[in-house]
C-alpha cells in the first residue's frame, strides 16, 4: 500500500477509531491520543506489507486492540492505572471529551475484562458485524458471541447497582 492510499484510508477511519479508543480509555482523551498515535505509527510502518485494501478497517482495529492491551500492561506494570471510581474525575481536553453524557456507562465498560470490553465497543459503538470483530480479535465468531453475552450480563449487573 502506498502512502497516499494509507492516508486516504486513515482519514475515513480516524473519527471512529478515536471514538473507540476514547471509550476504551474511559474518556481519558490524553491516553486515547497516546494510544491512537502508537496505533497509527504501527499501521504506517506495516502498511507497506499490507495489500488487502478492503480489509483495512479490520486490520487497523486489530492493531488498535493489540496496542490497547500492550498499553494497559505497561500501565499496570508501572502502577499507573486509574480506578473505576476515579474515572469520572478525568479531565477532558476537548469538547468531545467533556460531552460524555453516559459517563456511568463508560465506567461500567471500563470494569469489563479487555476481551469483553473490546467486543462490546466494536459491536455496539462501531456497529461492526460479529464476523469482522472475530477477525479483529483473532478469535472464532462463537467466542465473540460469548464475549458479548458475558459483557452484557456484567454491564447489566454493574449498572443495576
Amino acid at each position: 500500500m502506498n502512502r497516499e492510499t494509507f492516508i486516504q484510508h486513515i482519514r475515513q477511519e480516524l473519527s471512529s477509531l478515536r471514538r473507540f479508543l476514547l471509550a476504551a480509555c474511559s474518556g481519558n482523551g490524553n491516553e486515547a491520543d497516546d494510544v491512537a498515535q502508537e496505533v497509527l505509527m504501527k499501521a504506517y510502518v506495516a502498511s507497506r506489507r499490507f495489500e488487502d485494501e478492503e480489509g483495512f478497517s479490520a486490520w487497523l482495529y486489530r492493531i488498535a486492540c493489540n496496542t490497547l492491551i500492550d498499553h494497559q500492561r505497561k500501565q499496570m506494570a508501572r502502577g499507573e492505572t486509574i480506578g473505576i471510581d476515579k474515572a469520572h474525575d478525568v479531565a477532558g481536553v476537548s469538547r468531545s471529551d467533556d460531552s460524555f453524557e453516559y459517563q456511568e456507562l463508560y465506567q461500567a465498560i471500563d470494569g469489563l475484562p479487555m476481551s469483553e470490553r473490546t467486543a462490546v465497543l466494536l459491536f455496539y459503538m462501531e456497529d461492526r458485524p460479529i464476523k469482522e470483530i472475530a477477525a479483529i480479535m483473532n478469535v472464532a465468531e462463537g467466542t465473540v458471541k460469548g464475549y458479548l453475552s458475558r459483557g452484557r450480563e456484567h454491564l447489566r449487573t454493574k449498572l443495576s447497582k
